[in-house]
């Protein structure tokens, strides 16, 4: 069995820069970006995502973006499936595919791999999801919950996918992912980037501040003029919510920038729990060369990305550096 190489999984929580350490990575040598992100495979939700710019991507090849429409169905699953293809051309075309993202069942969906899904009967599904669709986003969560103690929390799509699988095959979603998990992807090194609270509690306002400056306003009118359904996937996402909500009349125009900070500093926060336990598991099962490498994200992209860069090539060519390019 070909072993599988080496690949670098930069994670961490909203704001803490990994997509300019993952750029400045690609100023070192060929490298394809592939986005673990749940919130920016939606096509048309580009400010409030924090997409990278046009100029960005057309310099670094980046996969994973713009996939569906607002309102669509992606799994982690199928996210793992089409990663594993990306990750395959990239190579294909000697580059090093890198990955980089805060959705954390994505992420462990690639490197580790998810359950092996039994049939569903088609019938029962449909039904299940129209009542599912009718639910108010809070107390589908709370299906979610009663249905499954470890449900981690999550936007609509995540809470009905665990009610779908738990009342279709009568165990939860943790529990298929226990005992019916397939192989991984790929062969992850995790660099987890860390921030004090107070410094990314900057860059977020710094953040918010910018993409209501962007327009991000105007790109949620146009997505509800276009005709996507205020409570769709995608616009039910930090950010997208609060702005729906001041379009709608719920919420005062005076108080959009704070509730999203507020909204966005707590993403952060279960992002970071949760990188902090995974993480804390996938130690055990890695080898002492490899694992989970947390690094303090204070300096700007390049500084880190030269030490990225050296420690990767030490880890994949222990006898000799990798050569800088001229």
């Amino acid at each position: 069995m070909i072993e599988r190489p080496l690949t670098p999984v930069i994670v961490g929580p909203t704001g803490v820069g990994k997509t300019a350490v993952a750029v400045a990575l690609a100023d070192l040598a060929p490298m394809t970006v592939i986005s673990a992100d749940a919130r920016q495979i939606y096509r048309g939700l580009d400010i409030g995502t924090a997409k990278p710019d046009r100029a960005t991507l057309a310099r670094v090849p980046h996969r994973g973006l713009d996939l569906i429409e607002a309102g669509e169905r992606y799994s982690a699953g199928r996210f793992a499936r089409d990663a594993a293809g990306w990750i395959a051309e990239a190579v294909a075309h000697g580059r090093r595919p890198i990955v980089v993202g805060g959705t954390g069942l994505y992420i462990r969906a690639l490197a580790e791999g998810l359950f092996r899904e039994p049939p569903f009967d088609a019938g029962r599904r449909e039904q299940l999801r129209s009542w599912s669709e009718a639910l108010e986003g809070p107390e589908l969560a709370r299906w979610a919950g009663r249905l499954d103690p470890r449900f981690p929390g999550g936007g609509r799509q995540r809470a009905a996918r665990a009610v779908e699988v738990a009342l279709l095959t009568g165990h939860a979603l943790s529990w298929w992912q226990q005992v019916a998990r397939e192989s991984g992807a790929l062969r992850p090194w995790y660099i987890h980037l860390t921030l004090p609270r107070e410094a990314l509690h900057r860059r977020l306002a710094a953040r918010v501040d910018a993409m209501l400056a962007a327009g991000f306003v105007e790109e949620v009118r146009g997505l509800l003029a276009a005709g996507v359904r205020p409570e769709a996937a995608g616009l039910d996402g930090v950010g997208y919510r609060e702005v729906v909500s001041m379009l709608q009349g719920r919420l005062p125009e005076t108080a959009l920038r704070d509730a999203i900070l507020v909204s966005t500093r707590r993403y952060a926060k279960r992002q970071e729990t949760w990188f902090r336990n995974q993480l804390r598991d996938a130690r055990s099962g890695m080898r002492d060369a490899e694992g989970v490498w947390t690094l303090d994200a204070s300096d700007d992209a390049q500084t880190i990305a030269a030490q990225i860069f050296e420690r990767w090539g030490h880890m994949t060519h222990p006898a000799s550096r990798i050569p800088h390019p001229d």
